[in-house]
């Protein structure tokens, strides 16, 4: 059977790379000038969260039912708030290309594609009232290479596989960031990768940046000791050519976000450098923060 997200809907891992996607879209939003959004697995757009004894129950529920400093966690609570007052459901949830689809602009357009024949069409009936974001049935590593390089010259690239053969997915992401650049080497990517083996996502990281070699920014957040035989540790954002200040205001969410969702203290987060150009401030968020 093929992976279907409405299963995971919500969970910690949702939280994490909507807050991420969110403050990227709105970085991108601070100048005038049209940017394009593109994203490779899109999945069906909206889902209905489960209840009790779900895995939303430690993600989306939770995020949803506490109060936030940062803006960038208020911006995706409001925006969740939005989507269940419009469709008169408190548990809708948007997935990422719903997330998109609000925040683009006049001047701005999206394409997302999604591979699954059922789920694709229940994300052209989600966004059927966003005719700046247009849907594409297909692989969507594979859609990428036609998309590039978008008219704007700016834009956004989101990765998100469902990585039913994590091995072979991880590459296939790495081999997607590299294309990508030699047709859009001013994009910003953003790969979500599942943190399940420390050893493994370790390797993974550092051979990416050996072949990616651009300005990239890794961003963490576990709720299990990373060595542990739970499905899914934790979550991990690498992000290439990242807009000006993201680490450092990363840097305040993250850990925010971290101590709402890890009611255990069996986790962390932490944000740094992968791959650093030689100008970038020295604060550019590089502490790990580790529960006790």
């Amino acid at each position: 059977m093929k992976y279907r997200h409405q299963y995971h809907a919500g969970n910690f891992a949702d939280v994490h790379k909507h807050v991420t996607l969110l403050a990227l879209i709105t970085a991108l939003r601070r100048k005038e000038k049209g940017f394009a959004y593109f994203e490779t697995h899109a999945g069906r757009g909206l889902y209905e969260l489960k209840g009790a004894g779900s895995e939303a129950e430690g993600g989306a529920d939770r995020f949803t039912s506490g109060t936030h400093d940062s803006a960038e966690l208020r911006a995706l609570a409001h925006l969740i708030a939005q989507v269940r007052a419009e469709r008169r459901d408190p548990r809708a949830y948007p997935g990422s290309p719903l997330i998109a689809a609000r925040e683009l602009r006049a001047q701005d357009h999206g394409i997302v594609s999604e591979v699954q024949v059922g789920e694709a069409r229940a994300l052209a009936s989600t966004l059927r009232a966003w005719p700046a974001m247009r849907v594409e049935e297909g692989d969507g590593f594979e859609r990428l290479r036609a998309w590039l390089p978008p008219r704007e010259r700016r834009g956004l690239i989101f990765i998100d596989p469902p990585y039913e053969d994590s091995h072979v997915e991880l590459g296939r992401v790495t081999q997607a960031v590299t294309d990508a650049l030699q047709r859009f080497e001013t994009g910003v990517i953003a790969a979500w990768f599942p943190i399940k083996d420390e050893r493994d996502s370790h390797s993974w990281t550092q051979a990416f940046a050996r072949t990616v070699r651009r300005e990239t920014l890794l961003s963490e957040l576990w709720l299990y000791p990373r060595d542990s035989r739970v499905a899914l540790n934790g979550s991990g954002m690498l992000i290439v050519n990242p807009p000006y200040l993201l680490a450092e205001r990363m840097a305040g969410w993250l850990p925010e976000l971290h101590a709402q969702l890890d009611i255990q203290h069996t986790g962390g987060s932490g944000v740094r450098w992968l791959t650093r150009a030689a100008n970038a401030p020295a604060a550019a968020g590089s502490a790990a923060r580790r529960s006790r």
